[in-house]
């Protein structure tokens, strides 16, 4: 019970740490999401050229979504007209460059793993673009298309398949601050809360054991903390196998890494690892389902050449800069609820969630939880 106890300690430490980062981040990507609309991303994602690709991931970056949302949003966009790429990119943005996982990789591990998120997702959807355009077949994606027109349910088809976006007004301030924009906003907010709910909570508890009970020894050893050229070298390799081996993703997966950072994992090793939360095993059921057994396979070479050489790329370029933090300045939060600027934020953060939460309720927004995992929706909030 001891054992256990302190286990929930950690993961409740590290709740109590990142709540107001995930409050934050949520409802600018609710704000954002709120007011454009999803047939508009699509038609803008039609080719895989460059202009088009640095558009998918600014837009992907400003609608955060668990992973397993982010996929299924990938494939709608996919089925409306976006190119296959362009969706691509748009997923890896939407879980990997996204301002909640920024600070809360600042909160936990520094402002270096914050910069490398940043420098090294464009790196990893370049090299996918690469890959994509010299071995995607077109007889493959046509398959993967006809595959996905089946439309074959995945755990959050039915949240992808909403579009919440306020349709009056003619300017993004008119969207925003009007009615239908709040409800909009809070119901968008809401939704992503419970789409990455499960996995968030997931990860903190296995955050929490592993740091409680996996002897540092382990992790040195696993690791090769003692050889530094091995470790860096074997980091970004191994870093992907441990995220796909942990099932945890998106956020859920930030907690582990400040575990693993600890533990002797190389810096390029931490960021292959929080670019995996991709490539977990159901995800990949998921790909399987929505493209196609081949196209499962392919993503997951690509994905998983493009996370290690951006891991190798971080590892080096930002070891060649001395931007390399020292190890010991990672924190996992233990000693639970203190009154210091971490509480003073969750309050005023937790306020506002209750508004949204508030407005959620009284329009609507419980009917529409429940559709989350069905049918299709499209149209305005109530």
């Amino acid at each position: 019970m001891s054992a256990l106890s302190h286990a929930l300690t950690i993961a409740g430490s590290m709740t109590w740490e990142i709540t107001w980062a995930l409050i934050l981040g949520f409802a600018l990507s609710a704000v954002v999401q709120a007011v454009v609309h999803r047939s508009t991303v699509a038609g803008l994602l039609g080719d895989d050229r460059p202009r088009t690709l640095t558009l998918a991931t600014a837009l992907g970056t400003a609608s955060s979504s668990c992973s397993y949302a982010a996929v299924a949003l990938a494939r709608s966009l996919f089925r409306k007209g976006a190119h296959f790429t362009a969706a691509m990119a748009f997923e890896i943005a939407s879980t990997n460059l996204v301002v909640e996982l920024g600070i809360i990789l600042a909160l936990l591990m520094g402002w270096q793993f914050t910069a490398a998120e940043f420098v090294g997702g464009p790196i990893m959807i370049v090299l996918l673009a690469l890959l994509f355009r010299f071995f995607l077949r077109e007889r493959l994606l046509r398959r993967a298309r006809e595959q996905a027109e089946r439309g074959l349910a995945g755990s959050m088809e039915g949240h992808a398949a909403m579009d919440m976006s306020v349709r009056r007004g003619r300017s993004f301030v008119q969207r925003l601050f009007s009615g239908d924009g709040y409800t909009a906003t809070s119901h968008v907010f809401v939704m992503e809360w419970a789409a990455i709910l499960k996995d968030l909570v997931a990860g903190l508890l296995i955050a929490g054991a592993i740091a409680a009970w996996v002897p540092d020894s382990f992790w040195r050893a696993f690791f090769f903390e003692g050889h530094p050229l091995a470790a860096k070298l074997w980091g970004p390799l191994i870093g992907p196998v441990v995220a796909i081996a942990s099932f945890v993703c998106s956020i859920g997966n930030v907690p582990l890494a400040a575990v693993l950072w600890q533990g002797g994992i190389s810096f390029g090793g931490v960021v292959a690892f929080i670019f995996s939360d991709l490539l977990i095993l159901p995800i990949l059921n998921i790909y399987r389902k929505y493209y196609g057994a081949r196209m499962a396979l392919f993503l997951l070479v690509t994905f998983y050449a493009a996370v290690v050489v951006a891991g190798y790329a971080v590892e080096f370029g930002f070891g060649a800069l001395g931007l390399i933090p020292d190890r010991a300045t990672a924190r996992i939060p233990m000693s639970g609820v203190s009154w210091n600027y971490t509480t003073w934020l969750n309050i005023a953060f937790l306020l506002l969630a209750a508004a949204l939460v508030l407005r959620f309720v009284r329009t609507g927004g419980r009917a529409m939880l429940r559709m989350m995992g069905g049918a299709p929706h499209d149209g305005p909030p109530a």
